[in-house]
């Protein structure tokens, strides 16, 4: 009796200290994994959580491929895939022209420090000779240093080239962007869209893609007849006779003139620095906003040139008010900002662009790598409020460089909700394992939740300096 005692006291202490670790594990995990984190995937795989919106490697749609392969075929342009090169390289290079007034304040500068230089040698100065002489000096200065700017005029031939150089590129970029749209606003089922600047119609072909049938009318306006000719062969398959693969999409060589007239989605992708001043940017975005019912989506070159001409967009029409407003619901920033702050990566000492990278297929040509990658710069701006999907609570950032993945650990560099731009250790450990494994199935472009701002480090590029 007393060994069978001795037992049963010996199950009920094992029992109690089992009991005892249990809780204490699960009062460990709840530590570990804080319930807004917890929550933030929504039933999602990690690899799929809600703030991944990258996609893999992309192809042209089929039917696009072989009308643009039939084209070149009966081209028979020479030296096509050497001069596509030449044309991509020329295209991302490109700059703004240079506004009239920042080059009279450039003359008036080199001027005034060239008369200085002349006095400081002192001695008997013949001033209108000297005049003629600086004048001459500034002029040649100017024509030396500032970026020559001409628009672009395409005929047949060329439309082929650019074709070559910049149809599975663009499509890409543009395809990408409009993930985000398609990825966290999944109710969102457009039935109009206006694409500015439209070129080779991938938009049309990128928006297709993505909403499909749901699209009803599609504007495409570019002020080049040979291009919307060219666009109009891609939907037929370059069979005059054919029908169009996608219906209903209207080519015009100018925007439609009534400010009432609306489209669930406007896209400007590579048109802004097609235009030959601020001026006309300004006017052109005002406009296209005013025909934006739900989102803008401007796209360009992933180039300072092209982010920096994004940020002044965004500004504008973050801003800016315009003397008549037919339909009054503000801007607000869709993505990729996770803020409405101005870009901690333009206020460094040295700028540098914030762009995002999209692997694709590229035309098969002899010679031709059979994966290209776009670097790209976007700004999809929003009418109504409410449009980013239910993040359970959980602030979300915008990954802005390669995630590096280490041992037990991943580096992360983030744009976040407060403007800056901040450098994580992300650790199952310290940050939970929900947070920990979507860091690490992420890639640049992607979002994930903030997590533990006072680690914030300095803004840099260097992911490497983050400490754990």
């Amino acid at each position: 009796m007393t060994r069978c005692s001795h037992l049963i006291g010996s199950n009920n202490g094992v029992l109690l200290l089992l009991l005892f670790f249990a809780a204490y594990s699960q009062g460990m995990s709840a530590a570990a994994q804080p319930q807004s984190q917890a929550d933030f995937l929504n039933g999602a795989p990690h690899r799929k959580h809600p703030g991944a919106t990258n996609l893999k490697t992309l192809r042209l749609p089929e039917e696009l491929q072989r009308a643009a392969q039939a084209i070149v075929h009966r081209a028979q342009v020479p030296k096509l895939t050497a001069r596509a090169h030449s044309l991509r390289n020329f295209l991302w290079s490109r700059k703004r022209a240079a506004e009239d007034e920042t080059l009279r304040q450039k003359a008036r500068n080199l001027e005034k420090a060239l008369w200085e230089k002349a006095r400081e040698k002192g001695g008997d100065i013949d001033e209108q000779l000297l005049d003629i002489r600086i004048k001459k000096k500034v002029l040649s200065e100017l024509k030396r240093t500032t970026y020559h700017w001409t628009p672009i005029k395409y005929d047949e031939e060329l439309g082929v080239i650019y074709m070559v150089a910049r149809l599975a590129g663009g499509y890409a970029a543009v395809r990408r962007a409009l993930n985000e749209i398609k990825k966290r606003d999944p109710s969102f089922a457009p039935q109009s869209l206006l694409d500015f600047g439209s070129g080779l119609g991938t938009v049309v072909w990128a928006s297709h893609s993505c909403w499909g049938d749901s699209l009803k009318e599609m504007v495409c306006v570019d002020s080049s007849g040979p291009m919307n000719t060219l666009a109009e062969q891609l939907l037929k398959g370059d069979d005059e006779k054919a029908e169009p693969h996608i219906k209903q999409v209207y080519f015009r060589q100018f925007l439609p003139v009534s400010p009432k007239v609306q489209f669930d989605v406007v896209v400007g992708a590579f048109s802004l620095s097609e235009l030959p001043s601020k001026k006309e940017r300004d006017e052109i975005l005002f406009t296209l906003w005013r025909k934006t019912s739900s989102y803008l989506v401007l796209v360009e070159n992933g180039t300072k040139e092209g982010h920096q001409m994004l940020m002044e967009a965004r500004d504008i029409l973050l801003t800016k008010k315009e003397k008549f407003l037919f339909d009054t619901r503000a801007a607000s920033v869709f993505a990729p900002c996770p803020h409405e702050l101005p870009c901690p990566k333009l206020a460094r000492l040295s700028p540098v662009p914030c762009n995002f990278q999209q692997p694709y297929h590229p035309l098969p040509l002899p010679g031709r790598p059979d994966r290209q990658i776009e670097k790209f710069s976007y700004l999809i701006l929003a009418r109504t409020d409410g449009v980013e999907a239910e993040k359970g609570g959980v602030d979300w950032a915008r990954l802005v460089a390669p995630v590096l993945s280490r041992s037990r650990h991943v580096h992360c560099q983030m744009c976040c909700p407060n403007g800056q731009i901040q450098q994580v250790v992300v650790t199952a450990r310290k940050h939970g394992r929900d947070v920990y494994r979507c860091a690490r199935s992420s890639e640049w472009g992607d979002q994930l939740p903030v997590i533990q701002q006072q680690e914030a480090g300095v803004q840099s590029d260097h992911p490497e300096e983050g400490k754990e």
